[in-house]
């Protein structure tokens, strides 16, 4: 025996409740039409502030292409690939007022992109992230959405997605561009090294990863603060405090390269490694630094034959370390921004079922 779907003075039969399946309509359909309209929804909420980012992302890109070309061409001409401004190779010597110009000319552009991708990511968690939630929950406007079939898990969802999607896309065609931009005249040229803080911040996945944090922690805490100022403001410090404790860690997240070299001898350092200590080394393998000899105005030689060194140390981040470094610290700032993400889940699921 079968069910027909007719309605009547009872209303639809069995079959109306659960669909047709030919036309798609029912309840697995209606399921997915809401996530839709909230995603598109979001979209119109804040296509302002998204087509911003977006835009600006597409200029600033574009605008680091032209200057690449410029730099290599300026590059090319005086011959200062891997020279800088004090430099022991032979093939730069005489280019000291080349390096200088160079640096005049085109330094302050390359310090202007890393200062934005830098700033980027605690923009977007105070202009972005606080205010998503919080100024829906703030002028209440979250009970008419909740009142339609979008659940409030799917809700936040949806609220998520987009937000995140671009972000994901501005800050990876920046990074690109600005990646592709200091392989020409970053370093010993311009003088923008990657180990500085604008310069680690601004390569490779690590405005990526600290953009998705920003967007995170700002909604967080909105969603936590409930109020759309206090949350932006709280967002700002929070994102510093962020970002100065991840620097702090980075040194140690790879084990440091030591090289051991003569005595008496003097060894330049190249420009491109981090250096994260120095000192002498005695017989038996300990460590002394300056303060530790004690020298004085004496005889520098006898000094330290008297103190048993055998010869110096440097503890440093080679320049091979750059870009281990960097997705290792990508990696944990993406895992806290899924954990925070997670965490805000739980919180609405808590207040709003």
């Amino acid at each position: 025996m079968t069910s027909t779907a007719r309605l009547g003075e009872n209303g639809p039969g069995p079959a109306a409740e659960q669909g047709d399946g030919r036309n798609g309509v029912g309840r697995r359909g209606a399921g997915r039409t809401p996530l839709r309209g909230a995603v598109w929804l979001t979209w119109r909420q804040h296509r302002l502030i998204l087509g911003v980012l977006l835009a600006g992302a597409a200029a600033a890109a574009v605008w680091c292409v032209v200057l690449r070309g410029r730099m290599a061409g300026y590059i090319d001409q005086h011959h200062l690939a891997g020279c800088s401004m004090i430099s022991l190779v032979p093939r730069c010597e005489g280019t000291q007022d080349a390096v200088i110009a160079f640096r005049a000319a085109y330094s302050s552009s390359l310090r202007l992109v890393e200062l934005g991708l830098t700033l980027l990511p605690t923009l977007i968690g105070v202009f972005l992230g606080a205010p998503l939630i919080a100024r829906e929950l703030e002028s209440g406007t979250h009970q008419l959405v909740l009142t339609q079939s979008v659940g409030p898990l799917r809700w936040l969802a949806a609220k998520l997605a987009v937000p995140a999607a671009c972000v994901f896309a501005a800050t990876s065609v920046l990074s690109v561009a600005f990646s592709w931009l200091w392989q020409v005249g970053g370093d010993e040229v311009s003088g923008s090294y990657w180990y500085s803080l604008l310069g680690f911040h601004s390569l490779g996945p690590v405005p990526v990863a600290y953009a998705l944090l920003g967007l995170a922690v700002g909604t967080l805490i909105g969603l936590r603060l409930r109020r759309t100022v206090t949350s932006m403001a709280v967002t700002l410090a929070a994102m510093i405090v962020l970002q100065s404790l991840f620097q702090l860690l980075r040194r140690f997240l790879l084990p440091v390269t030591t090289v051991e070299f003569p005595r008496d001898k003097a060894v330049q350092v190249p420009d491109s490694s981090w250096v994260q200590g120095q000192g002498y080394l005695t017989g038996s393998g300990a460590r002394l630094t300056d303060v530790d000899l004690e020298c004085g105005a004496g005889d520098f030689s006898a000094c330290l034959r008297r103190h048993g060194v055998t010869s110096q140390y440097l503890d440093q981040h080679p320049v091979s370390h750059h870009w281990p470094l960097a997705w290792i610290e990508a990696g944990l700032v993406v895992a806290l921004a899924a954990a925070l993400t997670v965490f805000a889940f739980r919180v609405m699921r808590r207040r709003h079922g």
